[in-house]
């Protein structure tokens, strides 16, 4: 035989009788092993005192009364010892280190029975020496099988056991004991032949065990990032809209089983569209990123309240505020996030700036479920970013008093009869120089048989949110163009259109056709469209824009100066004229900033060659004011309120009235 394979045989067989070191495989044996060794010493303990009682009579003492003592002794306290380790959390070292014990302790034990099972062999009659033959051969049978699961203690017990056994009986030239020999040799090797099946099974096992182990734990590891990225904003990284209304209702139940308060927030950020659109939405996407990082720093150190920060989609963020919060702990959190919101973003060449409004909902004063908080909380949002943009506001009993009245809108605008409780006022637009009236703006004015007069700031919101804002512009197109018809052929029409009007697909087609089939000429008009209309689709309303400019009408961009939309806007845009918000004119002779602004844009709208238009004019020294800034058109209380259709005609003839005069005398001058 080659040396090569002699040694590998030798290493081969060497590795029988030693420990594996694979730590599963040495985990699952240690678990079996505690289990069983109680069984092998008990087989033990109480075979050998049977023996030993048996020789009582017959043997010295020694044999009979100490020697069974002392191995009894070990094999008790050995049993105590395996007794103990259930249950205890050992290291995969200490297994190796204790099995390997148990694996060499087998060898001094095995021997100190078998020598002691000789030494007293020849004190017996021949029933006791079968006794004693028999006392070996059963105890090494079951020993092997209670070795199973550690197959090199169990073939350590055979060798030195089953060996000396064989010999020692076959020596005795008894054919009894010959072939009890013989035989214990052949059970033994069937033994042995199990043992080594039974072990390679269990080994077998204990590997698919660790694969399925493996298997499993790589699906939940899977199962777990599957579940981590659905709850994950993938731009910003923060938790998502899924996660976030999770933990509001987590919350919510805790909330209502401690009796304590907890609150949510909705975070906008205020002019991040014009950002997106200016710079594009790479710098939109940084943008959005450094908001949530920041706001997310607060939100990590305001204590002692506990604040879950997610994305809720596009620029909005939402908050849930555990930790029993008051209205002043929030306004604080709403103040420290506005602050740093309102530091600049420095991006390249690009500096932007931001503000945010949040609208706050606190449990269990506002609501008493967790989508009813949300939706106080979005309603607070909403107030805020109408009438304190910037600012936090928290949900209280007037808002809740404007829900009602809200819902209740809603449900009646969607019965209302547009023919009978819809009318229209038209104001005069006054030119500047001469101040003679020429054109109208029409607005829009609801009687509602139970509430009597809805003002437009209540009802146009309204028909916006449940979708009949198209339907009541197309009714009142019809009506101010009927109007106009009656007009002399110089006098404007102005109307209003929202941003679901010019940025549905199909929003426009239907004003065109009533445009065509009224009579007036579309150079006539003028649609005043205000720069959140504009920044809701820029590219949908430029679309739309440019066929009302194909068919001749004029474009107005309404309120300017008040939104978020860019110059760029302006420049894009083929806009006939800018309107300026009546908040700039009504203290222009008090405050430097309102005169400056006004001053500018004039000055804007020289250079686009674009007429200006200015609201809100009151008083004479507001008129000579814009005058002298420059301003091409006015409108106001000063010179006329809004009208109904009927008195139209004699405004118009008083004013004629009045330029005819002013001409004469300036003739006779």
């Amino acid at each position: 035989m080659p040396a090569v394979d002699l040694k590998d045989s030798c290493a081969a067989l060497m590795r029988l009788f030693r420990v594996p070191r694979d730590p599963d495989l040495l985990r699952a044996q240690f678990d079996a092993f505690s289990k069983q060794i109680p069984l092998l010493y008990f087989i033990l303990i109480s075979n050998t005192l049977a023996v030993a009682y048996t020789y009582v009579n017959v043997a010295p003492d020694w044999l009979t009364m100490i020697v069974p003592s002392v191995l009894t002794l070990l094999a008790a306290l050995r049993t105590f010892w395996w007794l103990r380790q259930r249950g205890l959390v050992r290291s995969d070292a200490d297994i190796l280190r204790n099995l390997r014990a148990t694996n060499w302790m087998t060898l001094p034990i095995g021997a100190g029975f078998t020598a002691w099972s000789f030494a007293l062999y020849p004190y017996g009659d021949p029933f006791a020496k079968s006794q004693v033959a028999f006392y070996m051969a059963v105890t090494v049978i079951g020993c092997i099988f209670s070795l199973m699961h550690l197959r090199s203690a169990a073939l350590i017990v055979t060798l030195v056991v089953d060996v000396p056994y064989v010999l020692f009986f076959w020596a005795t030239g008894e054919p009894t004991l010959k072939a009890i020999a013989v035989n214990n040799l052949l059970v033994s090797g069937a033994m042995v032949t199990v043992l080594f099946i039974y072990y390679r099974d269990f080994a077998d096992l204990v590997a698919s065990r660790k694969s399925l182990l493996a298997q499993q734990a790589a699906t939940q590891a899977l199962s777990d990032e599957n579940f981590r990225l659905a709850n994950l904003d993938s731009l910003t990284e923060l938790p998502n809209r899924r996660r976030f209304f999770a933990e509001l209702s987590s919350a919510f139940n805790n909330a209502e089983i401690r009796r304590a308060r907890v609150a949510v927030g909705i975070i906008d950020l205020d002019g991040f569209k014009p950002i997106n659109d200016n710079y594009g939405h790479s710098v939109g996407d940084r943008v959005l990123i450094e908001a949530g990082r920041r706001i997310r720093e607060v939100c990590e150190g305001f204590w002692p309240q506990r604040v879950e920060f997610a994305r809720l989609g596009g620029d909005e963020f939402g908050l849930v505020v555990c930790g029993d919060p008051e209205d002043a702990d929030l306004a604080r959190l709403g103040e420290r996030i506005g602050e740093q919101v309102k530091l600049p973003y420095q991006l390249d060449t690009a500096h932007t700036g931001l503000s945010c409004s949040i609208g706050f909902a606190l449990y269990p004063r506002s609501a008493t479920t967790a989508e009813a908080l949300y939706e106080c909380a979005d309603y607070s949002l909403y107030h805020a970013k109408r009438h304190l943009r910037g600012r936090t506001v928290i949900f209280s009993s007037e808002l809740e008093a404007e829900i009602r009245s809200r819902g209740v809108i809603e449900t009646l605008l969607r019965t209302a009869d547009f023919d009978t409780e819809l009318e229209l006022v038209f104001q005069p637009i006054i030119d500047s120089m001469n101040e003679h009236t020429v054109g109208f703006e029409a607005l829009a004015r609801w009687q509602s048989p139970r509430l009597g007069w809805v003002s437009p700031a209540d009802f146009i919101p309204a028909a916006e949110r449940i979708g009949l804002i198209r339907p009541l512009t197309q009714a009142l197109l019809v009506r101010a163009l009927a109007a106009a018809k009656t007009w002399p052929d110089h006098t404007r029409l102005s109307f209003n259109l929202s941003a679901h009007d010019i940025c549905s697909p199909d929003g426009i087609l239907p004003l065109i056709t009533i445009i065509e089939k009224s009579g007036v000429t579309p150079r006539r008009l003028d649609f005043e469209i205000t720069e959140t209309a504009v920044t809701f689709d820029f590219a949908r309303a430029q679309q739309s824009i440019a066929a009302l400019k194909a068919m001749g009408c004029g474009i107005s961009l309404d309120d300017f100066g008040t939104g978020y939309s860019s110059l760029s806007h302006v420049h894009r845009l083929p806009l006939d004229k800018l309107k300026i918000d009546r908040s700039f004119v009504a203290d222009i002779n008090e405050n430097p900033v309102s005169h400056k602004i006004i001053k500018s844009l004039t000055g804007l709208c020289d250079d686009m060659e674009i007429s200006c238009v200015v609201e809100g004019v009151e008083t004479r020294a507001q008129l000579d004011t814009l005058r002298r800034l420059g301003c091409d058109f006015l409108q106001g209380y000063y010179f006329a309120k809004p009208m109904p259709g009927a008195a139209i005609a004699d405004h118009l003839a008083r004013d004629r009235a009045r330029l005819d005069a002013a001409q004469g005398a300036k003739d006779v001058a």
